[in-house]
């Protein structure tokens, strides 16, 4: 399906996008607004042409129909036979929403009143531990349980004004360790955020910070709340009721931090400003809902992927955030991106004819420009780069730090689209008084090829409501690009696999079973730890 595109892309590819400004107001026309926000994608090589075509395959794969079925409550995730409806979590005043018949909007309204009284009651002090006001959270996860809440909750920092948020998540038990040994034991909360209460490194690093606990108070079981549905497992573990917030199946792992997922969040943030960092989703989903699809940022941002990814073939993406309380968003975004369009099969399980999600990776500027620019810039492979930065920062008195960062910010994507010639470094080596073979050889280290595509996405200062918009951006993102591929961006069938062998491998490990079935490479591997174990 993206045949007209590549040949669209064979024929112009050597056309350097600096020749595309001679037209007439590209940047207005090659850019996209949503409120304050713009996402300006000029510094691509995507045209008239490219983008008309890849328009024509956003209406051929039926985006506006899907898109009207997600918000409806159809069950898009085909796999598993549920709706999609993280975007009801946060329609907080918007039209009822129907799942098999059921209107799910009290059940949402009802939890997220839940979440706001156990929060007033925690920050007032109303809720205490034995030893007096919480002064620290811990949010025990793994996935979409910690990335989401850890990342707006430095996103956010200063909008803090409740107690101080701790994020576990690897079973590596350095990790729990080095958060525990700095708490006061008696005014500390666990969250244990697990759907099921089975997910193992959760439940592993919970029974820890449990026994530890127990060391130190009388009913280790009433300083934990549950995000969970699983209520029985959550009553054995020692969990009242009142403190156990649940969520339906229609809401994805990677998607829940609009709801009790995003507790931690709110009890750092307060009811209000989260209920803030929910209309900024909403007001997101208006958008991608209602804007004619060449003005409607979601959708836009997903066809320069497509362009970059299955028509041009660059196989990864830098996400590249100018802020450093965003430092999380790249990971964050790696696994909504990954675990979302990284498959291997259409909606029928047939293989896809062309590749699926892009490797996402990145790191907050300025500081990647100090550790991988130099790939970026002048490596062999192209890397699109999507910055994005804020008009302004939060610390006032530090405007020539913020000035600094946001020239920085664009300086980085004209000179990726820019580039050097070997002309222009001659001379530069003439400057500094070189001649000859020297000259020649010490240009051409200097050349950048120049003509390396990137977005640029402002917004204002990073808010609740902001950051909100971000997410949900990003959310519609990849659920435009998984219905143009065809594939199914919501479920997640390829962890299964490792985490069915993790539970044989413990096995072996402790020699409870035989390695005798596993392959020549394993046994070794096995050996060597169970020698040095012994």
């Amino acid at each position: 399906m993206f045949d007209a595109l590549k040949r669209h892309w064979d024929a112009q590819k050597q056309q350097p996008i600096m020749a595309l400004f001679e037209a007439k107001n590209r940047a207005e026309q090659f850019s996209v607004q949503a409120d304050d926000l713009l996402l300006d994608y000029s510094k691509t090589q995507i045209d008239a042409i490219a983008r008309e075509g890849l328009l024509d395959l956003a209406q051929a794969r039926g985006l506006k129909e899907r898109r009207s079925d997600m918000f409806q409550g159809a069950a898009l995730n085909e796999t598993e036979g549920r709706a999609v409806l993280h975007s009801a979590l946060r329609n907080l005043d918007g039209p009822d929403v129907f799942v098999n018949g059921h209107n799910v909007m009290p059940d949402v309204q009802e939890a997220l009143q839940r979440m706001t009284r156990f929060s007033e009651d925690l920050r007032r002090g109303r809720f205490q531990g034995p030893g007096g006001p919480i002064t620290d959270i811990v949010n025990i996860g793994i996935g979409g349980s910690d990335l989401g809440p850890a990342m707006a909750c430095l996103a956010l920092a200063p909008y803090h004004d409740g107690p101080k948020c701790h994020f576990v998540s690897n079973v590596d038990g350095a990790h729990l360790h080095d958060i525990l040994q700095n708490l006061d034991p008696t005014r500390s909360l666990f969250i244990i955020a697990s759907k099921t209460f089975t997910t193992i490194e959760t439940m592993t690093n919970a029974q820890t910070a449990k026994a530890w606990l127990a060391q130190h108070v009388t009913d280790p079981g009433a300083q934990f709340v549950a995000l969970s549905t699983a209520q029985e497992k959550t009553k054995a573990f020692g969990i009242a009721a009142e403190r156990v917030f649940g969520f339906a199946d229609w809401v994805g792992g990677r998607y829940s931090l609009w709801g009790p997922i995003g507790l931690s969040l709110m009890l750092a943030i307060g009811p209000n400003a989260f209920r803030e960092f929910l209309r900024g989703a909403q007001s997101m989903d208006r958008h991608f809902c209602t804007a004619e699809l060449s003005q409607n940022m979601p959708v836009m941002l997903a066809l320069v992927g497509l362009w970059h990814h299955q028509v041009c073939g660059f196989a990864t993406r830098a996400v590249l955030p100018y802020e450093q309380r965003l430092s999380r968003l790249p990971a964050y975004l790696q696994q909504l991106e990954m675990e979302s369009n990284g498959k291997r099969v259409d909606m029928n399980g047939q293989d896809l004819p062309y590749p699926s999600g892009p490797v996402v990776w990145g790191e907050p500027g300025t500081n990647g420009q100090h550790a991988f620019y130099q790939l970026i810039h002048q490596g062999t492979a192209v890397v699109p780069c999507e910055f994005m930065v804020a008009r302004e920062g939060h610390e006032a008195s530090l405007d020539t730090h913020h000035r600094l960062l946001i020239a920085n910010c664009l300086a980085q994507s004209e000179a990726l689209m820019r580039g050097r010639t070997l002309e222009q470094a001659r001379q530069l080596m003439i400057a500094q008084g070189l001649s000859g073979h020297e000259l020649e050889r010490q240009a051409r280290h200097r050349v950048f090829p120049g003509n390396r595509p990137s977005t640029t996405l402002i917004y204002p200062r990073l808010s609740p409501f902001v950051l909100g918009q971000i997410i949900a951006l990003y959310e519609h993102r990849v659920f435009a690009e998984g219905v143009i591929l065809g594939i199914n961006s919501f479920d997640q069938w390829g962890v299964e696999l490792g985490k069915e062998l993790a539970r044989d491998m413990e096995q072996l490990l402790s020699g409870a079973a035989s390695a005798a079935d596993k392959d020549g490479s394993t046994q070794r591997l096995l050996d060597y730890i169970r020698t040095a174990q012994s």
